[in-house]
């Protein structure tokens, strides 16, 4: 079981250096035989809003490792050309040389549509043809389209990309047909413990396993699960919960009023309106709740010894990757740290890793 690092910030308005953390991690990561470094893509909001573009902070990730897997968590591809796409990720492929992987996503804020509103209705069909499209573009092949003279013409994407093929995942929240579509595609699968137990997971990892044997030579192997899973690991577990407790409070209070637009977009009235009529007891009350959920069970804190635990946990229901999430506000000298117990970890379970 690998180990890479997630990054997913609430940006800050005071912040004086947005980035340090992104490049130092991934500098950290590089030396320390850290499997990735995954940015994600996030638009017009504060809650995740440094990564509005994942090739573009990847072409900065590539530009100071050497090693380190570079990975976008995720692309939403129907906000997009497929051809833009192919074309971003090969230059970043040539200057990482031949180190890029892209999650794809198909978009759940309708805000986030605004960049190309017509495909909303049909993103998560939009997002598998996409997906299509991009990994036959990298291969080279050309794609018929449309000028603006109204001529069909063929396209081949430049620069070339060092991989002959592109290493995908398709982002889940749990949805099993997402899991299912991932094996059929030969892709791997993205997801997190948002809005799944472990228990749950366990089903949709071996629902996805089966697909993918289902379709595909066993030579190929099984598929690639990696779990988003935020991630603070220290010498003492009380000191690491009051450490982290105020600022990931504030980045879980942050994403309510996304979920309150995300639930009417997508016809939730009595859930939007029930968060809307909330006062500020009332989500302190379940900021609270969500804290307690994610530091015991749904997230990866304390000790090296705390986590292992987890990280047995993770193995037994088929885990490939943890992808730690480690800028949810703790303060950046605070992380960067912290980033030798979580090696100190990395290196400890890798030692012990019981075969599969």
């Amino acid at each position: 079981m690998d180990f890479g690092l997630f990054y997913f910030a609430n940006d800050k308005e005071d912040a004086d250096d947005r980035y340090r953390l992104l490049i130092e991690g991934a500098k950290f990561a590089d030396s320390h035989d850290f499997a990735s470094v995954w940015t994600p893509e996030r638009h017009f909001h504060a809650f995740g809003g440094l990564y509005p573009n994942p090739a573009v902070t990847g072409a900065a990730v590539a530009a100071v490792t050497e090693r380190v897997a570079v990975r976008a968590g995720s692309v939403v591809a129907p906000l997009h050309h497929p051809v833009r796409i192919a074309e971003e990720w090969a230059i970043v492929d040539n200057l990482s040389k031949g180190r890029v992987g892209i999650a794809f996503a198909s978009g759940w804020h309708a805000a986030d549509f605004v960049l190309r509103p017509e495909a909303y209705p049909t993103r998560r069909s939009g997002l598998i043809d996409s997906v299509k499209s991009i990994r036959s573009l990298w291969r080279q092949e050309p794609a018929s389209l449309t000028d603006g003279a109204g001529e069909t013409v063929d396209v081949t994407v430049f620069p070339p990309p060092v991989q002959p093929e592109l290493p995908v995942w398709l982002t889940s929240a749990g949805n099993p047909q997402t899991f299912r579509e991932a094996g059929e595609m030969g892709a791997g699968v993205l997801t997190h413990l948002l809005g799944q137990g472990v228990d749950v997971l366990e089903k949709r990892i071996s629902e996805y396993r089966q697909s993918f044997r289902d379709h595909h030579d066993p030579s190929e192997g099984d598929g690639h699960v990696a779990l988003m899973l935020h991630t603070f690991v220290g010498d003492d577990r009380e000191t690491v919960r009051e450490t982290v407790r105020e600022p990931f409070s504030k980045y879980l209070a942050s994403s309510f009023d996304l979920v309150i637009h995300a639930a009417k977009a997508a016809g939730a009235n009595e859930v939007a309106l029930d968060l809307d009529k909330m006062g500020p007891s009332d989500i302190d009350f379940l900021v609270s709740q969500a804290f307690d959920r994610y530091f015991e069970t749904s997230g990866m804190f304390g000790t090296v010894e705390d986590c292992l635990r987890m990280c047995e946990t993770l193995h037994e229901v088929g885990v490939d990757e943890i992808a730690c999430l480690i800028d949810f506000g703790v303060e950046t000298g605070t992380v960067l740290s912290s980033l030798e117990h979580l090696d100190r970890l990395r290196q400890t379970w890798r030692d012990r890793e019981p075969a599969r």
